[in-house]
């Protein structure tokens, strides 16, 4: 089991990178994450919904993503409120207090869903969550600690040098964790180095006195770690590119940020995320309202941002203007959330570039997608993800088919044009053929990079970690 001293040390990076290199040793290897809070989800091969992180992992040991790699996931509506996700399935809004007062009830799906991904192959790679730090959750903990004790798991600690003080980080954690706890770690791993690694050898060797644990190795930065979709939405950053200019508003709530990736790997694409307190730039050649986890609220807050009327400007302009999923939904003239399905019960105006209502309703759409794009005829995959029916004039007039029906929508000659399918970018000829409406070229192949960078990854970790030590601590979980 890998956890971390914090949130963003690098776990679920480090995760995949060893799924991968230990594929390439010939392993059947499977990633596994108790409890996750993430927006950014994937649609499983058995139809059920985990963490974005996995599904990645799960590409990096050569597997279908499978509910049973994250069993239980979080995906925050309010500051104080969630969606439970448990093997995959919807189970209803949670507030936090709820959730941490009963989360260890959850232990047996968790540990069904363990049991029956391990006996299907010969190493599990467990992810932690935050950190074992936390000692006013221990008690109801089943994401690190709880977890790892209740199977008898060997624990590998990673401390992220790149924030300043990892000793601090390593040694303080053990501090603070009881003594069941702290036998449970096997090892560390000091993460996101740059510079002369010479000139940590004593800090290592102070660490490991006074931890009396193993360091299995120093890791350097890596560079391209961007290039792989990014699970937290504090991760997700502006990137350079010296064609056209796409400007994504962040929102508060925004969901499956991944969509940008495919984008920004692309050197004719600037992306811009717009943080709030600024304006969208008159310069952008494309606004793209992502999916998101609150769609009222957040349409709420876009709106006393200002960035409505920005965009208004922009359409005006006769610049273009995306939406994905809720922010397709942003798009119509109602967003009518009568249950409280999201937050708040209550209906709100959209943006009215499309003649159509949304009704968000209890049943959740969930499911990968083949789907033709009906301007360019390019065929690609994508997926649903989203609560919601919508209905209008404007889906007249779709972006996409889908099994002989019509999908999204498009208004003002095209340069409007909404959808639910995420991942439509992702598609090498379907983005090709995206960006030759704005004069710019497509050089990537954007699956083959996944796949390029996963194999760097996994060289990287092989280079700087002491990989025999690692599999010498792993052993047999106590529940088979």
């Amino acid at each position: 089991m890998l956890q971390g001293t914090g949130s963003n040390v690098g776990k679920s990076l480090i995760v995949a990178g060893l799924a991968r290199a230990l594929l390439r040793r010939g392993y059947r290897i499977a990633p596994f994450k108790p409890q996750n809070m993430s927006n950014n989800a994937a649609v499983a091969t058995n139809g059920g919904e985990i963490g974005r992180a996995q599904a990645l992992q799960a590409l990096a040991a050569g597997l279908p993503p499978t509910s049973d790699m994250n069993p239980v996931l979080l995906k925050p509506e309010t500051e104080t409120g969630a969606q439970l996700i448990v093997q995959g399935q919807n189970r209803g809004s949670l507030k936090a207090s709820q959730y941490f007062s009963d989360r260890r009830e959850l232990l047996p799906y968790i540990v069904e869903s363990f049991q029956r991904l391990s006996r299907e192959v010969d190493l599990v790679l467990v992810e932690g969550a935050g950190s074992p730090a936390e000692t006013n959750l221990r008690h109801s903990d089943i994401a690190n600690m709880g977890f790892a004790t209740e199977l008898g798991i060997p624990v590998v600690l990673i401390g992220d040098i790149d924030r300043g003080g990892v000793s601090a980080q390593l040694v303080g954690t053990k501090m603070v964790l009881d003594e069941r706890d702290q036998k449970h770690i096997a090892g560390f791993l000091v993460n996101k180095f740059r510079g002369d690694k010479s000139l940590v050898h004593g800090l290592i060797a102070d660490i490991e006195y006074r931890t009396g644990w193993t360091s299995l190795g120093t890791i350097p930065w890596f560079e391209n770690a961007w290039h792989l979709p990014e699970e937290d939405v504090l991760d997700i950053r502006s990137q350079a590119g010296d064609g056209i200019t796409v400007a994504v508003p962040r929102l508060p709530r925004i969901a499956n940020f991944d969509d940008l990736g495919p984008l920004a790997a692309e050197p004719s694409v600037q992306v811009d995320i717009i943080p709030p307190g600024q304006i969208i730039p008159t310069a952008a050649d494309l606004i793209l309202l992502l999916g998101s986890k609150s769609t009222i609220s957040d349409l709420e807050f876009l709106r006393e941002q200002g960035w409505d009327i920005d965009i208004a400007s922009h359409v005006r302009r006769g610049g273009y203007l995306f939406g994905l999923c809720g922010g397709f939904q942003m798009l119509g003239q109602t967003i009518d959330d009568p249950l409280g399905l999201e937050g708040t019960a209550g209906k709100i105006n959209g943006l009215g570039y499309f003649d159509m209502q949304t009704t968000l309703g209890k049943t959740k759409h969930l499911a990968n997608r083949q789907a033709q794009c009906v301007t360019s005829k390019e065929s690609l995959t994508g997926y649903e993800i989203h609560l919601g029916e919508t209905v209008g004039v404007a889906l007249a007039h779709p972006w996409f088919i889908i099994d002989d029906r019509p999908e999204g929508a498009q208004a003002l000659g095209g340069r409007v044009r909404g959808t639910y399918l995420h991942g439509i970018f992702a598609s090498d000829s379907f983005r090709s053929r995206l960006l030759a409406e704005f004069n710019q070229t497509s050089i990537v192949a954007y699956s083959d990079m996944i796949e390029q960078t996963l194999d760097e990854l996994a060289e990287h970790l092989e280079q700087h970690m002491d990989f025999e030590e690692f599999l010498r601590l792993s052993k047999e979980p106590l529940c088979q």
